[in-house]
């Protein structure tokens, strides 16, 4: 039988057609078969590094809070280290004048003690947020030990004032209601307190504190301490 020359070409072209394909066809199923078990490892290996993925992004916010945590223990350690000096600091102080005050009293009731009449025997001037200066004055007496001492206390600043000497007396320091004096009554002590306000462009030198008593006037002077109240 002999077949047409152009039926033969359809043939052979058919076959290229569908031939082509298939060898492609099968080739891609080979190598898929062939590179299956790699898949398969490579999907294992993927899946791996995502858990130690996930593992070490929660071992990092872990170690994240715990360095947080030792952060904010350490501060809060300082904190209280610092608070702790400080109030230790103030204890010591507060020792130191309790031991000042008893061996002032020792000094002023004791038997060994000297004798003296009504005098001053410190005087302190602080600054004031406001700018006024708060006063201290402490007044003593053990010459007569049962006895009572009373009376009226003024004082003056002496200093200077554009250039020239200039006193500021009591009334012109306190509120109207104070200038007759302040008023003392001790056995043995006392501590007077208050507030004064002295004038711009003044610079204080002295105090001249004045005791009015049943049996007369004492008065002393004192410079102004610079280092409790500082210059104005």
């Amino acid at each position: 039988m002999v077949v047409p020359r152009r039926a033969s070409d359809r043939l052979r072209r058919w076959a290229v057609r569908i031939g082509w394909p298939a060898s492609l066809l099968l080739l891609w199923a080979f190598m898929a078969w062939r590179a299956e078990p790699a898949l398969v490892e490579l999907r294992a290996e993927h899946a791996a590094l995502r858990r130690e993925h996930a593992e070490t992004a929660a071992r990092l916010e872990t170690l994240a809070q715990e360095a947080a945590n030792l952060r904010r223990s350490d501060q809060v350690s300082r904190a209280a280290n610092i608070e702790l000096q400080q109030t230790l600091a103030e204890r010591d102080e507060e020792i130191s004048a309790l031991r000042a005050d008893v061996e002032f009293y020792e000094r002023l009731v004791g038997a060994t003690g000297q004798r003296r009449g009504l005098s001053v025997h410190a005087a302190e001037f602080q600054r004031e947020a406001g700018g006024s200066w708060r006063y201290t004055l402490t007044l003593t007496q053990n010459l007569n030990r049962g006895a009572i001492s009373r009376g009226r206390m003024r004082f003056a600043v002496e200093g200077v004032a554009g250039g020239a000497l200039t006193t500021l007396d009591w009334p012109s320091l306190v509120p109207a209601e104070l200038a007759p004096g302040q008023e003392y009554s001790f056995r043995y002590f006392q501590k007077l307190e208050g507030s004064i306000v002295l004038p711009e462009g003044f610079t204080p030198q002295r105090v001249r504190v004045t005791l009015d008593a049943p049996g007369g006037v004492v008065e002393a002077r004192v410079p102004w301490p610079t280092p409790q109240g500082g210059t104005p």
